[in-house]
């Protein structure tokens, strides 16, 4: 499959733009996390790559393909994607909110199929969630809530999956078991991740490609050690960051950091805004 090709899109809510006029590619085979502050653009990307929002103007490519001229049951068959805090039906058990990841190969009356129940049972024990089969999704913890909807997205059977945000709201361990899922969905399953995440440091530990984004326009996009750097963090965040490598891998992490006007800092708060 061929990278993900973003050609001079424009994209936005309504008569508002958000993304003015944006063109990356994003590696196939790789975890990409987009980073950047509230408002720059980043969900707003990931749910025009993902068909949830229509762009409006220039084009993205999957496979070489426009996806606004694929089939929805075509695309459906490629991508995947997860948007923040997803909501399901009441009552349903983890089993059938799985199963929900098979529609685009049903026909017909929608029928399971021997082959599609063999695969949602293998995505249920690529995701740890084989004793829960039956529990309701309503009573899960929420790692394990997001577990079941990255399982889902497996059941899908797609080359990639896209994420906003899968760890808000969960605490420092649910949110390492997260990311320790894709990463091994990556890894050992071949499933390209794109994310949208806001802790840096995580971003940096799991992602193999990060894109930094400011106000709709990519600040710069490469591998963590090219992406988290004084330079690239004072454009994005306007912070003077303390970068640093992590001792167990290597990677860079951002240890301290300070705002770069603490008198415009000082106003605000006299102000209470």
């Amino acid at each position: 499959m061929e990278n993900i090709r973003v050609n001079s899109i424009q994209a936005g809510y309504s008569e508002k733009v958000i993304i003015e006029d944006l063109t990356i590619d994003i590696p196939i085979g790789k975890t990409t996390a987009i980073i950047g502050p509230n408002g720059c653009g980043k969900s707003t990307l990931l749910k025009s790559l993902g068909r949830i929002l229509n762009i409006k103007k220039g084009a993205i490519y999957l496979d070489g393909k426009d996806i606004h001229k694929m089939p929805t049951r075509e695309l459906a068959g490629k991508l995947a994607i997860l948007p923040q805090s997803p909501i399901s039906p009441e009552g349903l058990t983890v089993e059938e909110l799985i199963s929900y990841g098979r529609y685009p190969y049903q026909k017909g009356l929608g029928r399971l199929k021997a082959e599609d129940k063999k695969i949602i049972t293998w995505a249920m024990e690529a995701t740890n969630l084989e004793e829960l089969r039956y529990e309701t999704v309503d009573n899960l913890s929420g790692g394990q809530r997001q577990r079941v909807w990255i399982a889902m997205a497996l059941a899908q059977e797609t080359d990639v999956i896209l994420l906003d945000e899968p760890t808000t709201y969960l605490d420092m361990a649910y949110q390492l078991e997260v990311l320790e899922l894709l990463e091994e969905l990556n890894k050992e399953h071949g499933c390209s991740i794109i994310m949208v995440l806001h802790d840096l440091n995580l971003a940096a530990r799991f992602a193999d490609y990060m894109i930094a984004m400011g106000e709709g326009k990519i600040i710069k996009a490469g591998t963590p050690e090219e992406v988290m750097t004084q330079d690239v963090l004072m454009d994005v965040y306007q912070i003077h960051a303390n970068i640093v490598s992590e001792p167990d891998s290597g990677r860079p992490i951002c240890m301290s950091y300070r705002l770069l006007n603490k008198a415009k800092n000082k106003k605000l708060i006299k102000r209470g805004a």
